[in-house]
């Protein structure tokens, strides 16, 4: 309800907090409706649900199916609803999959072929979703697999050699990227905005990175007491208001201790989905939680940092 209030200060003037709350209803339905039934029955067609969400992003791909916004073909217009992002979607079916795969009875550590399987399961959305050209999603998935290869008795050797290898190749991947034209020059800005800032082009790839600054800071520790931050979202200074700088907004209406608030109530979220995880009387049951806390602890990370400045 705070964020449905949220987006109506964000774009007064819009029926998207209308949206939000319609979204609510279906939300809370296919909550309840899922709530009274044995969730491991929904597991155990999990690969009917995965395959069903490959599909729908084969389906936004599709010239006069997918919506093309900003470059990224990443949408789907469904009648009465409006606008769909299957990759939404797929998380939560990618999800289901890997704890299926990975919540059978075992007593030993994982195997390199186990490990594999996971990764292609997490890779066939990965490359439907990249060639939606919409890295922000991809990066949202890969913890998913990470907490369920972490809790599925994975060798600490290989975690070792994970970290050291993503430490030492990261930047030398970024390298080719750039050089092969991988990693697009607006991508290449959008960093640069983040290691640099005072040398930020703010009316050209700094200017979402500079208005968030700028609407977070309006905030102070109470909320603006002018009208400068709500104008900064209302008057569309603030790109995405509504969605992807919507913790901006936040700050800038409710200030430090509003964002205090809210991730205190994402604290009790996740903390709740934790301790519903060891209670759990399976192995499939804990893994499809920590799944959904893995990917939904990375994209509020993401989203906060983002419009902080401190990640591009």
């Amino acid at each position: 309800m705070f964020g449905t209030l949220e987006i109506r200060n964000a774009q007064p003037t819009e029926n998207f907090w209308i949206k939000q709350l319609i979204g609510l209803g279906i939300g809370i339905a296919a909550m309840l409706l899922i709530a009274f039934n044995d969730y491991r029955k929904l597991l155990n067609i999990a690969p009917a649900f995965y395959i069903f969400g490959l599909l729908l992003l084969m389906a936004v791909l599709v010239p006069g199916v997918g919506l093309k916004i900003n470059g990224q073909r990443a949408w789907i217009r469904v009648p009465g609803i409006g606008q769909f992002q299957p990759s939404e979607f797929v998380k939560v079916t990618t999800a289901m999959m890997l704890a299926r795969y990975f919540g059978k009875h075992r007593t030993g550590a994982l195997t390199l072929k186990e490990m594999a399987v996971g990764g292609l399961i997490l890779a066939l959305p990965i490359f439907l979703i990249l060639l939606e050209h919409d890295v922000g999603s991809v990066l949202t998935y890969l913890p998913i697999l990470a907490i369920v290869l972490f809790l599925s008795a994975i060798r600490v050797r290989y975690v070792v050699a994970a970290i050291v290898l993503g430490v030492v190749l990261l930047p030398f991947a970024y390298w080719v990227g750039v050089k092969t034209d991988l990693v697009k020059h607006y991508q290449q800005e959008r960093i640069n905005v983040i290691l640099d800032p005072e040398k930020a082009d703010r009316k050209g790839f700094g200017y979402n990175t500079w208005q968030s600054i700028l609407t977070v800071g309006e905030g102070g520790l109470l909320g603006a007491e002018t009208s400068a931050a709500h104008s900064q979202s209302s008057l569309k200074f603030l790109p995405e208001a509504h969605t992807d700088f919507i913790f901006s907004v936040i700050a800038g209406n409710s200030g430090f201790v509003g964002c205090i608030l809210v991730l205190l109530a994402y604290v009790v979220l996740l903390s709740r989905l934790i301790a519903a995880a060891r209670r759990a009387p399976d192995r499939m049951g804990m893994l499809v939680i920590m799944a959904t806390v893995g990917g939904m602890t990375c994209q509020i990370f993401i989203n906060i940092g983002m419009a902080l400045g401190i990640l591009p």
